[in-house]
């Protein structure tokens, strides 16, 4: 199956954006409910209606406002979120005719804003307290923005060399371009945030510094590295993993090494149909993913499994990696044994099971590690708060930590459901944590 000629090294954004007049003929269909059942399904609840009615009159700055306003990574959001699980789900009118394209217009609005140069905030009066928040992803910036507009002083730490997280470095850039995720970091700099880039919490400063230099310190460093499949051959050239795989899309100049290979994506997550998605646009002939149980528990957004398809990658169910078979220290072939579903797990998923004697080896060139991440266990450790394998415990409504100095948010505190927490979610607990800061801050007479 050859790479078609539109895919070939197009990482350029596939969805379209609305051209104006399309914008205000979407927006005028908008029937501007009162009791809006898209702002109750959206998690950092955008006041959906009141932003869609400023497109409609030609008030974009207004719209981004409001946008914004509710969530500070609005204009990723409006590319990654998945709509038609939200607030276009909850559309009056999927009873009628097509839900509004809230999506695109979010996207039309922060658009406009980007292009404008609009400024949107300004930092609040000085408080004289001050919060260190470490990881620059959604969280952590959404954290940093409200944070700022309270007068607090924030000084974000970051261990990459941009900030964004996962929004600039492991999204695909042809649904997220990178620009759009740093016009968000540049917003909230503005508000006179200090991001720290290139440093790492426990190596270029430790949790101690944090806790005698800051009043509170919000840990939001999102999720580490993929892990082993704890499979003979993963040492072999051209085990890749997912995470890393992507990041070099974004961040280094594409090259030929896929074009004609075959890759297999083991995973089925949103990071697997990324990498899959990314591997055919670098040519790979043949794209397979590969998932231990069925379509119906795979963990990936329904549109991104059909854009995959679209794109020619291939499924395979109930399938497992056993062995990763090698020659001259590259991968060769990849041994599969097939499964079948076996009694629910602890989170109630159906556990594969291996079937005796099942194995088959298929010819392979790349094998992509697609199967979740692992938890920031050192940095954790690191503040010695209290977790359960790697999931931070924090008091409800507060984001506070077994150590009252220390909040957490994001990643370190999702756990179980899917294994892709939404960047939507993530936005939330960070404006969440900082008011949970602020009130925590406010009612002492002492740092906390």
């Amino acid at each position: 199956m050859g790479v078609p000629i539109e895919l070939q090294k197009n990482f350029k954004e596939v969805v379209p954006a609305l051209k104006p007049k399309e914008a205000i003929d979407e927006a005028n269909r908008c029937l501007y409910c009162y009791d809006a059942p898209c702002i109750k399904a959206c998690p950092t609840s955008i006041d959906i209606p009141s932003f869609i009615k400023k497109i409609a009159t030609g008030n974009m700055l207004g719209a981004a406002r409001t946008i914004m306003e509710a969530n500070p990574v609005g204009a990723s959001c409006a590319r990654v979120c998945p709509t038609e699980e939200l607030c276009e789900g909850a559309c009056v009118l999927n009873h009628a005719s097509r839900p509004i394209m809230i999506g695109l217009l979010q996207r039309h609005a922060t658009d406009w804003a980007k292009q404008s140069n609009a400024k949107l905030f300004t930092s609040g009066e000085a408080n004289g307290k001050s919060v260190a928040i470490v990881g620059a992803g959604p969280a952590g910036l959404s954290a940093a923005r409200e944070l700022a507009r309270l007068g607090y002083r924030v000084t974000v730490f970051e261990a990459k060399e941009k900030a964004g997280g996962l929004n600039t470095y492991g999204i695909v850039s042809f649904r997220l371009p990178q620009d759009i995720a740093l016009w968000e970091v540049e917003q909230i700099e503005a508000l006179g945030v200090e991001i720290r880039t290139n440093t790492k919490v426990g190596v270029d400063v430790t949790a101690q510094e944090l806790l005698d230099s800051y009043d509170a310190v919000l840990l939001a460093a999102g999720m580490d590295y993929v892990p082993q499949l704890q499979i003979e051959g993963e040492e072999l050239a051209g085990v890749l993993d997912a995470i890393a795989f992507v990041e070099e899309t974004k961040t280094k100049p594409l090259t030929d090494e896929m074009a004609g290979k075959k890759v297999v994506v083991i995973g089925a997550g949103n990071t697997a149909i990324d990498a899959a998605t990314c591997s055919r646009r670098l040519g790979a002939e043949n794209v397979k993913i590969l998932y231990r149980r069925t379509v119906q528990e795979m963990t990936c957004y329904q549109f991104e499994y059909d854009f995959a398809k679209r794109d020619g990658v291939e499924f395979r169910w109930l399938v497992a990696p056993s062995r990763i078979i090698g020659e001259n220290g590259r991968v060769k072939a990849l041994e599969l044994r097939r499964m079948e579903l076996g009694e629910p797990d602890a989170k109630g998923r159906r556990r594969p099971v291996p079937i005796p004697g099942s194995e088959f080896v298929i010819e392979v060139d790349f094998v992509i590690k697609a199967i979740g991440q692992k938890r920031h266990l050192s940095l954790i450790d690191a503040f010695g708060i209290q977790h359960q394998n790697g999931v931070v415990a924090v008091e409800d409504g507060t984001y506070r930590t077994s150590n009252s100095q220390v909040f957490a948010a994001g990643d370190l505190i999702f756990g179980g459901g899917k294994t892709d927490a939404m960047v939507v979610d993530a936005a939330n607990h960070g404006r969440r944590a900082a008011h949970a800061i602020h009130r925590a801050l406010a009612n002492q007479n002492q740092p906390v």
